[in-house]
């Protein structure tokens, strides 16, 4: 095999950042008493890098958390934005679904991870309760794991969501 070696890959988000994004939002939704959560946290080309799934989180929460993230790497925007912006547009958010084999989850719970430059590196989903506690710990997260997420701040009314 003359001529070729192993070289390593750059990643825009590594396992550890990844993981303490998981850790610090599964904290934050214990510590605010939050339904069992799932996370699952995306690198910037929609490639999962870690996961973790509460005792007691239904089936196909992990689907909703993976396309919660995507949405907002999807689109550039966090999935709260997705959801204000196109409320009016089902038949464009039905497109967008089928366009992305249906990870397109557009409702809030998928937060942007920013680096200090503040490009996006990758994004958390998170599901389990309603899903502006949901973006609550994701917003958490990832500010514990000391990065920035987009949107900087939940919802003024995230503790009053219910499912």
């Amino acid at each position: 095999m003359s001529g070729y070696f192993l070289v390593d890959v750059a990643s825009t988000l590594t396992l550890e950042q990844a993981r303490a994004v998981c850790d610090g939002t599964l904290a934050a939704g214990r510590e605010a008493g939050l339904l069992p959560l799932t996370v699952a946290v995306l690198d910037s080309g929609a490639n999962l890098v870690h996961f973790q799934r509460e005792d007691g989180c239904g089936t196909v929460r992990g689907d909703i958390a993976i396309g919660k993230a995507a949405a907002a790497l999807g689109m550039g925007i966090p999935s709260r934005t997705i959801r204000d912006r196109l409320k009016d547009r089902p038949a464009f958010q039905s497109a967008i679904a089928a366009a992305s084999d249906g990870r397109f989850i557009p409702v809030p719970g998928g937060v942007l991870i920013l680096n200090a430059a503040g490009q996006a590196v990758g994004a958390v989903g998170v599901s389990g309760d309603a899903s502006d506690r949901d973006e609550f710990a994701a917003i958490a997260g990832i500010k514990s794991a000391g990065l920035s997420p987009n949107p900087p701040e939940p919802a003024d009314n995230w503790q009053d969501a219910s499912l």
